[in-house]
């Protein structure tokens, strides 16, 4: 059985008000989580870091950790960076309407160098179909049913106070969509029994890229490490996300930290 892992962060968007600053922080979070309390080893993690993190090299990265996957690895993918969401222009039936997306370093509307939730989820659904077990984690924007999981989505909105991880379409994209009424999003396909997902926030809010302890990090993803540390890695899942939500409530974050996986996968210790 082997450990693998996929980590990106992108702080350094060309466009200088698309700019964050805790996203490689994120990256050096979760990589020393999972070497001190997982087992992973430095041969198993590869990092993508700002300029390197192109649509190429993460969809390249992910293809060939699927093609050496094997029945019983464990493989652990996180970004930290912008997402966003563009109105469904394929009519899906299981969506809401809209299609979330993670944004590369270089990302361009035009060029469509965005990775979709569907292209995401086909991966996804490729590596656990190898037997392998797999946990995402995803710290951008609109990062719930990132991978294409069901939620109801609510009627009401809530912003962010601190520098969101959103990166808005431009306006000619937008118009395509005005005056169209999105379906309310259905109760859809659950994740498959070997995955789990992490969100930072529902997929109609944004996630917030702050400064904590004179350092920027992610709200989700430095809270998220935190709590595992304080348990010395021994912790299930439903208790992080427990705790998660407690977090950002008490240090007033808008956003809602979600989990995606089977029940029984639930119960069960974070990364086993």
């Amino acid at each position: 059985m082997a450990k693998k892992a996929l980590l990106v962060g992108i702080n350094a968007y060309p466009d200088a008000q698309n700019r964050l600053q805790g996203c490689v922080n994120d990256v050096t979070n979760i990589r020393n989580i999972l070497k001190d309390y997982y087992g992973f080893e430095n041969s198993g993690i590869h990092v993508l870091l700002d300029e390197r993190a192109t649509k190429a090299a993460m969809l390249d990265r992910l293809q060939l950790l699927t093609d050496k996957a094997e029945s019983g690895d464990f493989i652990v993918f996180h970004y930290s960076g912008h997402g966003s969401q563009i109105r469904d222009r394929d009519d899906e039936k299981m969506g809401d309407g809209l299609d979330e997306l993670l944004c590369p370093v270089d990302m361009e509307w035009d060029r469509g160098t965005y990775i979709l939730d569907d292209e995401l989820g086909v991966i996804m659904e490729k590596m656990t179909a190898t037997g392998a077990r797999l946990e995402v984690l995803l710290d951008c924007c609109h990062s719930y049913t990132g991978t294409k999981g069901g939620f109801d989505r609510p009627d009401t909105v809530a912003d962010a106070v601190q520098r969101v991880r959103f990166m808005p379409p431009p306006l000619d994209i937008q118009c395509r969509a005005e005056g169209e009424l999105l379906p309310k999003r259905e109760l859809v396909k659950s994740v498959p029994d070997k995955e789990v997902c992490w969100a930072a926030c529902l997929d109609w809010q944004t996630s917030a890229d702050a400064l904590i302890n004179d350092s920027y990090n992610g709200a989700f993803t430095y809270n998220f490490c935190k709590i595992i540390r304080e348990a010395n890695g021994k912790i299930a899942r439903d208790d992080v996300l427990q705790r998660l939500r407690n977090a950002m409530t008490y240090n007033r974050y808008a956003q809602i930290p979600q989990l995606e996986c089977a029940k029984e996968l639930a119960k069960q210790p974070v990364f086993s």
